[in-house]
Formats: C-alpha cells, sequence, structure tokens
C-alpha cells in the first residue's frame, strides 16, 4: 500500500505545470447596470477554471493559471453575453485584447434559445433516463421511479431485470450499495423523484466499474446544482391512494470561485397498503391465505457536501449522506384450513403481525481530483459507511375450528432482528494518454462486516421467553481487493477498448447458537477474472455499429448465506444456505444506432451457478424457502428504443425488449422451464395551450418467470399527467394518476411434485398526486460542468 501511494504521489507532482497571469480589461464599461464577473473557461472543455470581478477602471486579472487553451466569457443584466475566441497561455504574465461591452437588443429580450433535453439519451455504453423530464415521476419514489426506466422490469417480488436478466447492481451518485434485497428496496423507496436527476442504465460495464452485477448497473444520479453563485430549489407533493402521502424537498447551492457548499434535504411521510393472496395445496390439503398489511413510513433524507477548488486541475471534496426511516406496519392473514374436495374447511388460522422498524443508513465520503491539461487525470475516494436496521415482529397465531366459532389453540412469538453493517473502501484510477489512445489503471481495496442477530421469543402468559433453539447470531466479514487495466483508442470512425478486472474476495461467515451445525463457519478465498471488450464502427452519421462482451458475478447477500431458519409466518419459513456460490455470467451484445434516436440491440448472456429460489415442503403443513445453485440461465434479448418528434406539439418516445429465458436444473428440486417475454414502455407528451403539457405513460408486462420457478401473469400500468408553470412561470405545477385501468398488481404459480401455490398480489398503486416545485436564485449565471470524484461510476461505500 505504501508504495502505491509512492507511486500516486510520483505521478501527481510530476504532472504539475507552469502558472501565469492573464490580465484583460472591458471598454464601454458605462453601460453596465450592475458590476460584472469575468469567467475564464478551458477552451477545449469549456469547463470554468476562475472568476474574478472587474474593477472600476474596467481591468480584471486571473492569476495561478496553468499553461494551456483558454477563452473567457461574460454575462450580465443588460449586456450581451460575450465568449472571447481561444487563446493560448504560454509565458509568466499575458495580456488579452480588450473586449467592448455591448447593449442587449431590446427585440431580444423575450427570446429564449433553450436546449431541451430529451427523455431519453442512447450512448455507446449506457442508456440516460432525464427523470426531470417526465411529469408523470413527480411525488414518485426512486424505487418507483425505475419502473419508468427504459429498458428495466420489476417483478412481482420487487426484483429487477434488465434485458432479461436479474441480478442487478444498484448504484446512487456512482457508488455501488452495499444493501441487498429488502434493505435496499426500502432505502430506494425513501428517496423522492424530487432529488433525482437521471438514471444510467449500462448493461456492458468496462473493466473500470466493479464487476459485481450479472445484468449490468443501473446508476441513480441525484441532483447537484453546478450553476455558480447562490441557487436552490424547494418542492411539496400530495399523493392519494387508499391512504394519503406526503412529500416534501429542499435544495440550496452556493458555488464561488474556490468553493461549492450544497445540501438537499427531503422526507416522505405515507402510509401503504399491500395485499398477498396464496392458495397452496400440499399433502392433500388446502391452504388458502389471504393477508392485507397497513405500514406508516416516516422518512428523512440529509445530503450536504463541498468542494475546495485549490486551482483549475487540484479539487477536494467531501461529501455527507444520511437516510433515517422509522416503519411501523401491521397486517392480518385469514388462512381456511380444507381438504382437498371438502366443501368446508376443518380449521380457520387467524394470524396477525406488528412490525416496528428503525433504520438508518450513513455515509462519508473524502475525495481528491486532479485533471490536466495534457489528459492525465488521478482521483482518490475514501468511503466510510454504516447502515444499522432494528426490527421487531411480534405474531399471534389463533386456529379456529371450521366455523370460527371455538378456539382450537394459540401461539403467540415476538423476533427481534438488528442488523448492524460497517464499511471502509479506497480506491485509485489514474488516465493518461498513451499510443493515441487512453490508458486507464486503478485499484480498489473494500471492507465489510455485517452483524445479524435473530432472537425468537415464544410469549407464554404474557411474558417473552428466548428459545435459544431457534435463535442465533450470524457474523459475516469480506474484504476484496480489485485492480483493472483499460485501454481506449479510436482510429478513423472505429473505437476499441478492452480491459480486464482482477478481484480477490476473502470472506468468512460465522454462525453462532446452541445447535451443533457443521455450518457453523464458512470460509472462503478465490480470486476472479473478468474480461471485457467493445468495438463501436460509426459508418456514416445515419448508422453506428457496436459489439461488447464483458464478464461478471453476482455474490449471495449475506442474509442468504445465513445457515439458519427464519419464520415468515406460522406455516412459511426461509433457510439461508452457507454454501451458496457466486453466480458468473457471459454477456455478448450487438447493437445498431440510427440517426441517433433509433437504437436496436441483440444479446445473448449465459449465467452458470443460477440463483434460484426453491419452494419445498416440510411436513404435512409447512414450507420453506432456499436459495440454491441448481440451475443455469441462458437469455436472448432484442432491445429497441426510440425518441421521435411526431409533431411540433407531440413527442414519443418507446422501448421494447422481448427476451427468451431458459432454465435448465441440474438435480431433481429443479424443473427447467423457459420463457418468452415481452416489455413494453411508452411515453407521449403533448403541447398544449397556455403552455401546459400533458403526458400519457405506461408499461406492460407479458407472462415470465420469477426465480427460476414462479410463473408469473400480464401485468401493466396506464399513466397520465399535465404540468402547468404558474406565476410568471417561477412555479412548476404536476398533476398524476397513476395506474388508471389497476392493472399493476401481479399473478403467478409454482408447482412440483408434492407443491403447487397459485397467488396474487400488489398494493395501492391506483394514485392521483399533485406536485409543486420553485426554483429560486439567479438562474442566468451560466452553468459549469465538473466531473468530481463523488460523481465516477466506480466506487463501494
Amino acid at each position: 500500500m505504501k508504495k502505491l501511494i509512492i507511486v500516486f504521489s510520483f505521478i501527481s507532482l510530476s504532472i504539475a505545470a507552469q502558472t501565469s497571469t492573464i490580465k484583460g480589461s472591458l471598454t464601454n464599461l458605462e453601460i453596465a447596470k450592475k458590476p460584472i464577473a469575468v469567467a475564464l473557461l478551458e477552451a477545449k472543455s469549456k469547463n470554468i477554471v476562475k472568476i474574478t470581478t472587474v474593477a472600476k477602471d474596467g481591468i480584471f486579472e486571473f492569476k495561478s493559471i496553468a499553461f494551456g487553451a483558454y477563452l473567457v466569457s461574460l454575462s450580465a443584466d443588460g449586456i450581451q453575453d460575450y465568449d472571447s475566441p481561444a487563446f493560448t497561455v504560454d509565458q509568466a504574465q499575458q495580456t488579452i485584447a480588450p473586449i467592448e461591452l455591448n447593449t442587449k437588443i431590446k427585440q431580444l429580450e423575450d427570446v429564449k434559445i433553450v436546449a431541451k433535453k430529451p427523455l431519453v439519451e442512447v450512448f455507446a455504453d449506457k442508456t440516460v433516463f432525464n427523470v426531470q423530464n417526465s411529469i408523470g415521476a413527480a411525488g414518485l419514489s426512486a424505487f418507483e421511479v425505475l419502473r419508468k426506466a427504459p429498458g428495466v422490469v420489476i417483478d412481482n417480488s420487487e426484483n429487477l431485470i434488465v434485458e432479461g436478466k436479474t441480478g442487478v447492481q444498484i448504484y446512487v451518485d456512482g457508488k455501488p450499495s452495499v444493501l441487498a434485497g429488502q434493505d435496499l428496496v426500502n432505502y430506494l423507496k425513501s428517496i423522492s423523484s424530487n432529488d433525482v436527476d437521471i438514471v444510467e442504465i449500462i448493461t456492458q460495464p468496462s473493466s473500470k466499474y466493479e464487476a459485481a452485477g450479472t445484468a449490468g448497473i443501473v446508476n441513480i444520479k441525484l441532483k447537484k446544482d453546478k450553476k455558480l453563485g447562490a441557487n436552490g430549489s424547494v418542492a411539496t407533493g400530495y399523493t392519494i391512494g387508499r391512504y394519503a402521502r406526503y412529500n416534501n424537498s429542499l435544495s440550496v447551492n452556493n458555488r464561488t470561485k474556490m468553493f461549492n457548499f450544497f445540501g438537499t434535504y427531503s422526507n416522505r411521510f405515507e402510509n401503504n397498503y399491500n395485499f398477498i393472496n396464496l392458495n397452496r395445496t400440499q399433502s392433500n390439503t388446502v391452504f388458502d391465505s389471504k393477508t392485507e398489511t397497513v405500514s406508516n413510513n416516516n422518512i428523512n433524507n440529509l445530503k450536504v457536501g463541498v468542494d475546495f477548488f485549490k486551482n483549475a486541475k487540484n479539487t477536494f471534496g467531501f461529501v455527507f449522506n444520511g437516510n433515517f426511516n422509522n416503519n411501523f406496519a401491521d397486517g392480518g392473514t385469514r388462512t381456511p384450513i380444507t381438504v382437498v374436495g371438502a366443501n368446508s374447511p376443518l380449521q380457520v388460522l387467524i394470524a396477525s403481525t406488528h412490525v416496528k422498524t428503525r433504520s438508518y443508513n450513513l455515509q462519508q465520503n473524502f475525495n481528491y481530483r486532479y485533471v490536466g491539461n495534457d489528459g492525465k487525470s488521478l482521483s482518490t475516494d475514501l468511503d466510510f459507511g454504516q447502515f444499522d436496521n432494528d426490527r421487531t415482529n411480534y405474531q399471534p397465531n389463533s386456529y379456529f375450528n371450521g366455523s370460527q366459532t371455538i378456539l382450537l389453540q394459540e401461539f403467540k412469538y415476538k423476533m427481534n432482528t438488528p442488523i448492524n453493517i460497517n464499511i471502509i473502501s479506497l480506491k485509485t484510477d489514474y488516465e493518461q494518454d498513451l499510443l493515441k489512445g487512453k490508458i486507464s489503471l486503478g485499484f480498489k481495496t473494500s471492507l465489510v462486516k455485517t452483524d445479524n442477530t435473530f432472537n425468537f421469543y415464544n410469549i407464554i402468559n404474557n411474558t417473552d421467553v428466548l428459545d435459544v433453539n431457534r435463535s442465533n447470531q450470524f457474523k459475516f466479514s469480506e474484504n476484496i481487493n480489485a485492480g483493472y487495466f483499460n485501454f481506449n483508442k479510436k482510429y478513423a470512425k472505429i473505437n476499441f477498448q478492452a480491459g480486464i478486472r482482477v478481484e480477490q474476495t476473502i470472506s468468512e461467515g460465522n454462525l453462532i447458537s446452541t445447535q451443533v451445525n457443521k455450518n457453523n463457519t464458512v470460509n472462503r478465498n478465490y480470486v476472479d477474472y473478468f474480461p471485457s471488450c467493445g468495438i463501436t464502427y460509426n459508418q456514416n452519421q445515419n448508422n453506428a455499429w457496436q459489439l461488447n462482451y464483458g464478464r461478471r458475478i453476482e455474490r449471495p447477500s449475506y442474509q442468504t448465506l445465513n445457515p439458519f431458519e427464519m419464520q415468515i409466518d406460522e406455516l412459511s419459513f426461509q433457510r439461508g444456505n452457507p454454501f451458496l456460490q457466486p453466480q458468473y455470467i457471459d454477456n455478448y451484445k450487438i447493437g445498431h444506432t440510427y440517426k441517433y434516436k433509433l437504437n436496436t440491440t441483440l444479446s445473448y448472456s449465459f449465467i452458470n451457478d443460477f440463483f434460484a429460489q426453491i419452494t419445498q415442503a416440510e411436513g404435512a403443513n409447512k414450507n420453506y424457502i432456499q436459495t440454491k445453485n441448481v440451475a443455469t440461465q441462458e437469455v436472448w434479448n432484442l432491445g429497441i428504443s426510440y425518441p421521435f418528434a411526431a409533431a411540433k406539439w407531440w413527442d414519443v418516445y418507446f422501448s421494447v425488449n422481448a427476451s427468451n429465458s431458459s432454465f435448465k436444473g441440474r438435480d431433481n428440486s429443479f424443473i427447467s422451464i423457459t420463457q418468452n417475454t415481452f416489455n413494453f414502455y411508452g411515453q407521449n407528451t403533448f403541447s398544449l395551450p397556455k403552455k401546459i403539457k400533458m403526458e400519457v405513460s405506461g408499461w406492460f408486462s407479458s407472462p415470465s418467470v420469477w426465480g427460476g420457478t414462479y410463473r408469473t401473469q400480464s401485468l401493466g400500468s396506464l399513466d397520465l399527467a399535465l404540468q402547468k408553470k404558474i406565476f410568471k412561470e417561477k412555479f412548476n405545477l404536476k398533476l398524476t394518476v397513476s395506474d388508471v385501468l389497476f392493472t399493476a398488481p401481479w399473478n403467478g404459480e409454482f408447482s412440483n411434485s408434492d407443491l403447487i401455490i397459485v397467488g396474487n398480489g400488489g398494493q395501492d398503486s391506483r394514485q392521483f398526486r399533485v406536485n409543486l416545485s420553485y426554483n429560486f436564485g439567479n438562474s442566468n449565471l451560466k452553468n459549469t460542468q465538473r466531473n468530481s470524484s463523488i460523481e465516477e461510476e466506480n466506487k463501494r461505500i
């Protein structure tokens, strides 16, 4: 480690440059209504280097400027905007030609030239969904926004599917989330769409990215205002479905020539309704359970940070993210238990659940970035994170006779399941020009420690009695060390990139319980190689082709490795699998883009050691779920996306994915299955009179397979939205109706030799939402484009 630090320090010192003082002057200064600021920009990237004010005599200067190519830019009230020709700085003192101020022509005062961002942008390496351009996204959570993202499907168990594959790695602000499963879903549901800027879908990541994520990466980028001066926005929203929900957010930003201070606070206060019905046939008995749950969430998010621009090349930064969530859920289940063919039940199980959850997720990031004029760059990130979740679940279960008039027996349980996760990560990336191309290399080390406690209590005479035979503690640590190399070169119309990533995984799982179990401790130490390569051929202005290959991995979640048995309800259990191996995938993809809009891709993927969700009978009336490596998966996927203007007042975007998934079992616990699936998302945006915009959007998913075992039926949603800017366009009002036809709930079934399950479920997805936002500050100030290290897509908390 010391040697690496010395090497990177030497690189930083070796690429330092000489500096200069640039002087200039303004003439015709008397026409200015207010003091004028002048900005120095890099000639090629247009990135801001320094800002200075103009003295009363019209003189201004920039000190300590590295040699290179620049231009001067200014913008002020009543003055025509001005960008100077590019000039080269190559001496200790340099004076540029005087700049003459001109009065802004009145006839043009009401003319606005707006660079309108499209809803979806397709690039060679990713697809970008501009969330703020979707009216119907207002008032949603970040998780709900993902359903609108092109090519992204969410199944009935809230798993993300991209190009027909599960195993999507979620990034937030370029950093992969350490959370998985329901903890990750709950976190994404706590983020308001008002705080989301864009969603990036990266199906073929290069070696610069971490190898985790068999279906690629979905990166959620939160808002960060880059305008000069003081700016901000405030938003509030109200949603009514079966219950009411409220969301609010405040974002502020103050940028000077040396510092950028930014902060965001948002909250969500909501009541949610969920239902699930499962009809299970087992041992000639039918268990017909119907469950309804109402949960209350109090969610608060806080993000604050600062960037320090030491000079044009060196930037230091710090970011703090905090997510705090209190959840209270009450549910009830009624399960008639009937012999197959009988007209009335033998027994009826009445069960309820009362859950109280408190969680917080804290992340701190320290970063440094150097960007030189000669193509060299160096960035370093040090991250700390802590996730704490304390969950208490009270479950009374009462068995009645078939007419539900006599109580036969009663069992009361309570489960306390605290989880604590600590993370530390260090990462460094370096880039420079080489052989008329660009070479990238870097390393990363991370350490994750998780502590899972499962305390099971029998409640006897209103006293909690710990059941030591059903309680345990599972401690898991994981150290991943990685290094990568990537080379990118453009020759004529061809762009080529190739690289390899090496990752060493060292993990230890330790089960602490009163039971003697040979699986109490599981140690692993393995090294994997992940090659990737891609070729892009820009045939002409109308046609571009791409060919990609990449290998990736999906590691088991910490809770899935816990070998202990956890009770879901009186009759259903979940068992961990300490011998669960990572699943690996090989991705091949060919794509074509026509006129930078119509994008067509064909991909093939092979997944080895697929994470199959196996449901098996336990005795006469119970069943359990366990994840096993008992299958492989092959996926063919054809994807088409196309944004276009049907008329001056009508913009259209649609994306379709048609996939064929084939699951092949390796033992009798898994039945091989093949499924064709079609997914569609479409959005129409209409510009109506009086500057009103209307949006009609919807998604559809045909029958598919979940977890390699459950067949699900078609589902979808139709959404309507209106947008109107009011009070001199300072306020933005959005009205939305989601899932108009109430077609989002799911239906599915599972069967094997001794178990048949038919079920359906959903939530109050049909909602009416009102959202109002207001942007304040000086919107006329120029935007600066700076890619800070915290925005890089190669970090893990």
